[in-house]
């Protein structure tokens, strides 16, 4: 790493983009591995017996973890830094891919999906975001955006090459051939990992930038954190359930997960404009303005049936939701301090995975009571439409203080 550091330093170049490397692979290989429960969940409960929702339930169990761990993991990194994360974590996703190969209950299948978000997504997300955000001063949002893209990329990734995987050798091999790829990829690259000079100065000596943001961090962080609840719960409903929709339809497994690899590359695409968004019209009306896509456009999944109109539909979702994700990183970025960066991108994240949880819960428990993912799409709709309310309310409180802070000092 130093050798790295040294050559980027005598060619002018902020290390702040090695971060952004690091954490586009690093998050890439934990969103993937979550998004790909998705393709592991019929063949597992059709050599099980599950049921769909008591299946999906894992997912929901992993970002439940994530919310838990990911609040822990935000005060230990602004108090110690994040430089040993990546190789926990790297170690956490390998290990858990590798033991739910020999998968043998619902119990154990909860267990591992539930460390994998204590050990995978919460140390990973936003722990390190906070980091990256912070090693620019200029531009934030581009470089949240650029990692924040690894996210949809692993997204895309992963659950394709899973699915190709468990069609070539089942899915019990799928798991062992993933955990061997994590660890060949994951270690060598946590390596880099190194603290912001601003968060160290931060955490040390208590320095930070200037706030001028006219309203409290703390008042940030409730606003963001109650519209993301509702955010999560629609973008998760299409990422957990889209590719089961689409074989429930007599859509071959390779196209469901083509499809959804479709939606993930766009949202790499929405991520980086998502996060350019906040640098040049402002962190929260780029995020109202992916969240109106967002909510658009979930509802009509069920209704589309030709090929060329689900490869459409997923590259428009795939580009607003993803562009959502950035928004609400910039967000956290541009309204709260240094020295808070972590604590707070970690309790946003709370209710997000609490979010993402139940949406992909209630999208299998909705299809259990159905017999189809109609209603559990137009719910997820629903709650867009909440979250755009929310959003609403919180530009127009921030627009309010702008304004009584111009009068009391005129």
């Amino acid at each position: 790493m130093r050798a790295i550091e040294n050559l980027l330093q005598d060619r002018g170049v902020n290390y702040g983009w090695v971060m952004v490397l690091v954490v586009f692979v690093l998050s890439g290989l934990a969103f993937g591995s979550m998004a790909s429960i998705s393709v592991f969940l019929k063949p597992i409960s059709a050599d099980f017996g599950w049921s769909r929702g008591a299946t999906s339930l894992a997912y929901s169990v992993a970002a439940f973890s994530s919310a838990l761990f990911g609040v822990i993991w935000g005060v230990v990194a602004d108090k110690y830094g994040t430089r040993w994360f990546g190789l926990v974590g790297a170690a956490g996703m390998t290990l858990c891919l590798y033991l739910l190969s020999a998968l043998t209950s619902l119990f154990q299948f909860y267990l591992l999906y539930f460390l994998f978000g204590a050990l995978g997504g919460a140390l990973l997300f936003s722990p390190l975001y906070a980091n990256v955000g912070f090693w620019f001063r200029e531009n934030p949002g581009l470089a949240l955006g650029v990692a924040a893209s690894g996210g949809a990329i692993g997204q895309a990734f992963i659950p394709h090459l899973s699915g190709y995987f468990i069609n070539y050798s089942g899915w019990q091999s799928a798991y062992v051939s993933l955990s061997i790829i994590y660890a060949m990829i994951s270690f060598p690259i946590a390596l880099l990992i190194k603290e912001s000079p601003l968060r160290e100065l931060a955490r040390n000596k208590g320095e930070q930038e200037p706030r001028s943001f006219p309203v409290s961090e703390k008042e940030v962080v409730i606003w963001i954190s109650i519209a993301i609840i509702f955010c999560c719960v629609c973008m998760s409903v299409p990422i957990m359930h889209l590719v089961p929709l689409l074989t429930d339809s007599d859509f071959s497994l390779e196209f469901a997960t083509k499809a959804l690899m479709v939606l993930m590359f766009c949202g790499a695409l929405g991520r980086i404009c998502g996060g350019l968004l906040g640098d040049y019209i402002g962190p929260l009306p780029g995020y109202i303005l992916m969240s109106v896509g967002q909510t658009i456009s979930v509802v009509w999944f069920p209704q589309v049936s030709d090929m060329i109109g689900i490869y459409l539909l997923a590259a428009f979702f795939g580009f607003t939701y993803s562009g959502v994700m950035s928004s609400i990183l910039v967000c956290t970025r541009m309204m709260v301090s240094a020295q808070f960066a972590a604590r707070a991108m970690s309790l946003t994240s709370f209710f997000g995975w609490i979010g993402m949880g139940l949406g992909g819960f209630l999208g299998g428990y909705f299809f259990d009571l159905e017999g189809n993912y109609l209603w559990a799409f137009t719910f997820a709709g629903i709650m867009g439409c909440v979250n755009i309310l929310i959003l609403s309310q919180f530009w127009m409180r921030v627009k309010r203080q702008e304004k009584l802070l111009l009068a009391r000092s005129t």
